[in-house]
């Protein structure tokens, strides 16, 4: 038993990088398969357009500034 990452085997080694792999892409195809793609669910996405206004500054301290 090698209780230090510093004092392991090169087997040891092989065997957290494995794990952190397969651990990876588990993660990464759950973060795909959890994304809904599908466009019957009523899930749809629309842009809001707004118009610019006036320039307006905004400060925390209560002087009023002069451009």
């Amino acid at each position: 038993m090698n209780h230090s990452i510093y004092s392991a085997d090169r087997s040891t080694h092989l065997k957290i990088v494995v794990v952190a792999l397969v651990a990876g892409i588990a993660l990464a195809g759950f973060g795909i398969s959890a994304r809904s793609t599908s466009s019957d669910e009523g899930y749809t996405q629309t842009a809001k357009v707004l118009k610019a206004g006036k320039p307006v500054a905004i400060t925390s301290a209560n002087t009023s500034t002069v451009r």
